[in-house]
Formats: structure tokens, C-alpha cells, sequence
């Protein structure tokens, strides 16, 4: 054992933190998309919108 006193307040928060961690890091590669990813599909989104409303027919 070591000399120096452990406190166990810092080792239960690091063991949380690590915990953490590690399950933001899981949901950030199971839900998480870059940022290309997201403007990509940002505008395919609008291209689709805009197509639609060209082919909209009025009804008056």
C-alpha cells in the first residue's frame, strides 16, 4: 500500500466521470452524426421541399 491517504470522494467521482465517459462515448458513435453529415441532409431536405413546391398545383 501506499503512504498517503486515499480519498475516497475523489476516487468515487473519477470511477462516475470514467462511467460517463464511457456511455457518451457509446451513444456518440451509435446516435451521433458530423456536421457534413448534417448540412448534407439539411439541404436534401430543402432540394426536396423546393422540388414539391414547383410541382404544386394551385387550386382556386
Amino acid at each position: 500500500m501506499s503512504d498517503r491517504p486515499v480519498n475516497l470522494n475523489r476516487v468515487r467521482k473519477q470511477k462516475a466521470r470514467a462511467a460517463d465517459k464511457a456511455r457518451a462515448d457509446e451513444n456518440a458513435t451509435r446516435f451521433g452524426r458530423t456536421k457534413v453529415q448534417k448540412t448534407l441532409e439539411e439541404t436534401q431536405a430543402e432540394q426536396a421541399r423546393s422540388i414539391l413546391d414547383l410541382h404544386r398545383r394551385d387550386k382556386d
